[in-house]
């Protein structure tokens, strides 16, 4: 699987760079409001640093409260944008997510939602609403975060909504037997690649739903981050020297997130980060 993706590692996105266009993404996106999950880390980290450095006011959502204001202090610091807002969730607790949901609504615009935020557990875990704990949060926690934010979005022109997925839903296909991951024996790195094809097949019907917003599901390569170093242990020893970096990870959620180029072209799709 890997050896014929070659281009999603770091010499694939340097060579691929080569034909970008840098106007792509030189928007000043100020006044344009985005939320980020999984910002205090990682490709989620990257993503809200690039468009803070254009101008964008950032909604940073995190579970870990400590983390999430080092990495908030870190982005101000760096982008010198102060219109960045920190919020304390856990995508895994769709009472939690409603709460939140609700409250950002009547609080705060939004034209872009980034759902980056997700886990790899590689034993079975439930949560304490008794659900799968990969699933409670790559899945049901993006759903629930999309769905309750798509009124507010629906409000504005230019609205988007781009989910990171992972090029490990091509060795799943959409089953939807068990969800919850219950029957025979448990795969972490299976369970999640079966996540990250619902999060693709979720989009599609997304797309076909609201066509007033424009939605995408991405890979953003194989990148040297936090989560694959904690839950790809072996694939991070034997890759960690070709992996890309955190922002190369990023570029192709940051193009979907605030180029003009990127609403050209059908709602819906799968991009592979190049």
């Amino acid at each position: 699987f890997l050896t014929g993706v070659s281009y999603l590692f770091r010499g694939g996105y340097e060579s691929a760079s080569k034909h970008f266009n840098p106007a792509d993404v030189e928007v000043d996106v100020a006044g344009r409001s985005f939320l980020v999950t999984g910002a205090n880390s990682g490709i989620g980290k990257a993503t809200a640093t690039e468009i803070a450095r254009r101008g964008g006011t950032v909604h940073l959502v995190c579970r870990n409260k400590e983390r999430a204001e080092v990495a908030k202090g870190e982005i101000v610091t760096e982008t010198g944008n102060q219109n960045i807002f920190l919020h304390i969730v856990d995508i895994s607790n769709p009472k939690e997510i409603w709460k939140f949901a609700e409250k950002f609504k009547n609080e705060h615009k939004l034209n872009v939602l980034i759902n980056n935020a997700g886990c790899m557990v590689n034993n079975r875990e439930l949560t304490e609403d008794g659900l799968e704990k990969n699933f409670a949060t790559n899945t049901l926690g993006t759903y629930i975060l999309t769905t309750a934010l798509l009124p507010l979005l629906e409000k504005e022109a230019d609205a988007r909504v781009i989910t990171v997925s992972s090029g490990g839903m091509l060795v799943q296909k959409l089953n939807i037997s068990d969800l919850q991951s219950g029957n025979g024996t448990f795969d972490g790195t299976m369970v999640y690649a079966q996540n990250k094809r619902q999060q693709v097949v979720l989009t599609e019907q997304w797309a076909k739903a609201h066509r007033n917003i424009h939605f995408s599901v991405m890979h953003p390569g194989w990148a040297d981050t936090p989560a694959v170093r904690s839950s790809m242990p072996d694939f991070y020893q034997k890759m960690k020297n070709t992996l890309r970096t955190e922002a190369q990870g990023a570029d192709t959620v940051v193009w979907l997130a605030v180029s003009p180029e990127a609403t050209k072209l059908p709602s819906g799709l799968f991009f592979q980060g190049k």
